[in-house]
């Protein structure tokens, strides 16, 4: 009989910063005890040892390296998918997108563009 531990659960999370999407995995996602925020934990990035090097994973994996947990607006979080297996960390631009998050705040005199 086996006795293998079950594979440790990971999450796909979308959340918006700064007027950019990012797409990260991570191995933990709960309400901590701020309230209002989502923790993320544990990151997971591909294998520095690939010969193909994405930049916009790259860029995440530097601002992320050192970071134990990162609290996230729940109102800034898009999406929380439970997958099978990590894909590639991203970051998406917003501009020239029709999508506008929800709330979102304009600054004085940078109304949008009707």
């Amino acid at each position: 009989m086996s006795t293998t531990p079950p594979p440790r659960p990971l999450y796909r999370v979308s959340f918006l910063n700064q007027g950019k999407v990012y797409e990260v995995f991570v191995r933990k996602v709960h309400q901590d005890g701020l309230w209002g925020f989502v923790t993320l934990e544990d990151f997971v990035f591909g294998q520095r040892t690939e010969r193909v090097i994405d930049p916009g994973e790259e860029r995440l994996r530097d601002e992320f390296s050192g970071v134990r947990r990162v609290q996230v607006p729940m109102h800034a979080v898009f999406r929380i998918d439970e997958v099978a297996q990590e894909g590639i960390a991203r970051i998406v631009s917003l501009e020239g997108s029709n999508v506008t998050p929800f709330p979102f705040v304009y600054p004085a005199g940078r109304e949008p563009k009707k």
